[in-house]
């Protein structure tokens, strides 16, 4: 038996799914499509961005799935949050655009947890290797950067990330093993090129 979850924005769903006829009614329906939009749009934009890897298209991608999500906002049944419903049509759409641009290959497996930490309250130091992970982060080719982002940054498990991926189970936990190894070689290389250099 599923769990039907009542999402914050019950309101401003349930606005955007009425059907307009009249002037006010449609403008009332755009509102709350805004009203979510300024809600979702930072998060939802940040997902893109982690996984094509490029402002303008992350851009692109973060508003045409606000449209799909309008325009499909019917079939969504209530299951789990309007976002996280919203960041899974985000991540299709970022992996589809990848997808198009045939620089989509297949990667690894295994666990790297990068914690959540308040920035403004850690060292220099700390920022400083932050900063390292992420430059080696984007310095991946796009199948590891997606599939770590998928799973470090996302929190997408393996079973998940193989149906986004349309690949089976064993074969992210093998992908992300691999990039997770290739980040950390980058990592690596860095900070001893960093050491050296000073």
């Amino acid at each position: 038996m599923e769990t039907q979850i009542i999402d914050i924005h019950h309101t401003l769903i349930k606005s955007c799914l009425k059907t307009a006829e009249t002037k006010d009614e449609k403008q009332d329906k755009r509102t709350a499509q805004y009203e979510l939009y300024k809600i979702y749009y930072k998060a939802m934009y940040n997902t893109a961005l982690r996984i094509v890897s490029n402002t303008g298209e992350a851009e692109d991608i973060m508003q045409n799935s606000f449209l799909d999500a309008f325009s499909k906002l019917h079939s969504w049944n209530g299951t789990g949050t309007f976002g996280s419903w919203l960041k899974r049509i985000v991540v299709n759409n970022s992996v589809d655009a990848l997808r198009k641009h045939r620089e989509f290959r297949l990667l690894a497996d295994d666990d790297l947890e990068i914690p959540d930490y308040n920035y403004e309250e850690q060292t220099d130091d700390f920022k400083d290797k932050i900063a390292l992970i992420k430059t080696a982060l984007q310095q991946l080719g796009n199948e590891d950067r997606i599939i770590l982002s998928l799973f470090l940054l996302e929190g997408y498990d393996h079973e998940e990330i193989s149906e986004i991926l349309g690949i089976s189970y064993s074969a992210s936990r093998t992908r992300y093993s691999r990039a997770k190894s290739r980040l950390l070689g980058l990592v690596r290389a860095k900070h001893l090129h960093k050491i050296n250099a000073n």
